[in-house]
């Protein structure tokens, strides 16, 4: 497959959907010849912050000589993103060449299932990025677990660290009710002595990691907080983030960092779509906020961004399986009026209905504008060239806004 090719096969495999286990993704291995077991392997896992975790992880372990690869979920314009080798998305061919791969591998895994089982995006997606990892011969591949980590399709490495950025309510209609239960799914990702490394942990969550860490006799180790002062990646979230990859980053190395390889990869690490500024004369910023705890980290972000720069202009997009209300609590206060939109996805709240929302909140006065490129227009326009843009609310609708290829459909899971 060329690169469209790769793409249009993974996109026509959302039809089957989420479908949790491990049987598949254990078929698929064994037919690719266990690829996962030909590098080491940091696994991240929370609710928030694993991309830029990863990311970072990555930087400071190839800082400090060794080659990595990283497997992110989701992408902004091409499923390339998601795979990267030494910081580097994969090559058009090289991704359509481990998508045909892991195709053919699941075509023969499809023969053996029951009834009308199938192998999904996710799991064919994983199965490629695992084998090119391996055939690229990287010395460590960082991980993000794409929804939970017990059953997540991630969850076939033997990795040797572990990373919890943290824990908050969401998707509990897979993960269970509470943060306890949540954190429960999220550290079953977590090996015999292994080392768990834990981001800003609430009292529920941190019971949980020291019980999983207790009985699996594995070591674990608190991020500080503490992050390089010219990072790159704006905002105090990021850098808890980095601080999480660098305490990562030495427990797999088994050595202190070296302080200027630490500085080089803060400084030199761009995570897209976090806090991004994409634009001047309005200061424009995208950021894939897309839960309660993601919208407050934003919020609370945004001054150390903007500065004094008025009017403040939101342009939001919901997806209707998100806690709406909770997000739309933490950022109408950011914003002194919002153009709202609908990104691709096809789960999507309305404007209208998210207009509905915000006057019931009380939010202040909101237009809205169906297609997410004229909304982000309209909004610089009502911002004028003093003051502030800000699209967020689902990664989506980055997506949707930083799409090279117009004509390109986008991913919904």
């Amino acid at each position: 497959m060329n690169l469209r090719e790769a793409e249009e096969h993974l996109l026509g495999l959302e039809l089957f959907g989420m479908r949790f286990g491990l049987d598949r993704m254990h078929r698929l291995m064994t037919a690719l010849g266990m690829p996962q077991r030909r590098f080491a392997s940091v696994h991240v896992v929370g609710t928030n912050g694993k991309s830029s975790t990863v990311r970072f992880l990555a930087a400071i372990l190839r800082r400090h000589g060794l080659s990595t690869g990283s497997y992110t979920s989701p992408h902004l314009g091409s499923f390339r993103e998601r795979i990267e080798i030494d910081e580097q998305p994969l090559e058009p061919g090289e991704l359509g060449a481990a998508v045909t791969r892991a195709a053919h591998a699941a075509e023969l895994v499809e023969r053996t299932l029951d009834g009308d089982d199938r192998v999904t995006q996710f799991e064919v997606l994983t199965a490629a990025a695992y084998h090119e990892l391996a055939r690229r011969g990287v010395d460590v591949a960082v991980v993000e677990a794409g929804l939970g980590g017990r059953y997540d399709a991630t969850n076939v490495i033997p990795s040797r660290v572990q990373v919890l950025t943290g824990v908050g309510l969401e998707h509990t209609r897979w993960l269970g009710p509470t943060v306890r239960d949540i954190a429960e799914e999220k550290l079953a990702v977590v090996r015999d002595h292994s080392t768990l490394v834990a981001g800003a942990l609430g009292p529920d969550a941190r019971a949980a990691a020291e019980r999983v860490a207790a009985q699996r006799h594995a070591r674990l180790a608190f991020a500080s907080g503490e992050a390089p002062p010219a990072l790159r990646a704006l905002g105090l979230f990021q850098r808890q983030n980095f601080s999480a990859a660098a305490a990562a980053a030495e427990a797999f190395l088994g050595r202190p960092l070296d302080p200027e390889a630490v500085a080089r990869a803060g400084a030199e690490t761009r995570i897209a779509g976090r806090l991004e500024v994409v634009g001047e004369s309005p200061l424009t910023v995208i950021d894939g906020a897309h839960n309660p705890p993601g919208a407050r980290a934003l919020a609370e972000a945004l001054p150390e961004v903007v500065g004094d720069r008025r009017p403040r202009v939101g342009v939001l997009s919901i997806l209707e399986d998100k806690d709406a209300a909770g997000m739309l609590n933490a950022l109408l206060p950011a914003f002194d009026c919002l153009v709202l939109t609908r990104c691709a996805n096809p789960r999507a709240l309305s404007p209208g209905t998210l207009a509905s929302l915000v006057g019931q909140l009380d939010g202040p006065e909101a237009e809205t504008v169906a297609e997410p490129r004229r909304a982000l227009e309209r909004a610089r326009e009502l911002a004028g060239s003093g003051g502030a843009v800000t699209a967020t609310g689902s990664i989506y609708l980055v997506g949707d806004l930083v799409r090279q290829d117009d004509a390109a459909r986008a991913s919904t899971l």
